[in-house]
């Protein structure tokens, strides 16, 4: 698949995400129906219609593409998957639930184990991210349409990090301490790779937790702005691991921060 085409897919993808992301904020408001997973998770039937949404839209312009998705068991049991999607329909569940703005709505096309493009709306910052290769990552806000490019927006002072959490662990605080964190900000959803891309923020680091799905599109967005994602080792990502899982994870803005 060539830039052209990858470029075109993203493209006929965005009013499919802005139609879900007014549907993930009309349903909240309404009153969402919950459930618990088996995974001691919660899934509502805003995560269900978001991703019946975006899976139909992405079937009809890649039928022959299949399709990974957190909220359904198709394909998850397939071990030699080299090009395939990766949806994530509510990124940041508890967020969703409890009528906060950070939950996001994700997908990632993956060709030979790597993200070559991805799409993430923020519905109630009213933030949409795309990309489809390098040197061409944007955000779109009120039909605005901007180049992501990692430039820093903060202090030159200052080295500016996302959190998964308000305490991390002693792990995480020593990775702070070899790149000269200077402050910290938690933030639980896919939008820290968003965040990152545009400059507001420097770096994140989690240990090994989650699944490909929660990553996959903010690597293509982040990746593509000129921004750098590795493990803690400096190894490259790669999708299609065994059970989706993640690795452990760096993301920089740039090589200096």
């Amino acid at each position: 698949m060539n830039l052209k085409e990858t470029e075109r897919i993203i493209n006929s993808l965005i009013d499919a995400f802005i139609l879900s992301g007014n549907v993930s904020l009309d349903l909240r408001n309404k009153g969402l129906e919950k459930k618990i997973k088996s995974d001691n998770t919660p899934v509502t039937n805003g995560d269900i219609r978001v991703n019946e949404l975006l899976t139909k839209k992405i079937t009809d312009l890649t039928p022959n593409i299949s399709i990974i998705s957190e909220e359904n068991l198709i394909n998850k049991e397939n071990k030699n998957l080299k090009d395939f999607w990766l949806i994530d329909p509510i990124d940041g569940t508890y967020d969703y639930i409890n009528g906060k703005d950070e939950f996001t709505i994700n997908a990632a096309l993956i060709l030979n184990k790597k993200p070559v493009a991805g799409i993430i709306n923020a519905p109630d910052k009213n933030r949409l991210f795309y990309s489809f290769g390098l040197s061409n990552s944007f955000e779109l806000n009120n039909k605005s349409k901007t180049e992501l490019t990692c430039k820093k927006k903060s202090k030159d002072n200052e080295v500016n990090a996302v959190a998964y959490s308000n305490n991390p662990k002693p792990e995480i605080t020593a990775i702070y301490k070899k790149y000269n964190i200077t402050n910290f900000t938690r933030m639980k959803s896919s939008l820290k790779f968003c965040v990152i891309a545009s400059g507001e923020f420097d770096f994140y680091a989690a240990e090994p937790r989650a699944y490909e799905w929660d990553i996959a599109a903010g690597h293509a967005i982040l990746e593509h702005a000129g921004g750098i994602i590795t493990d803690f080792d400096g190894n490259n990502i790669n999708y299609g691991k065994k059970e989706f899982k993640n690795p452990s994870l760096i993301l920089k803005r740039g090589k200096i921060l």
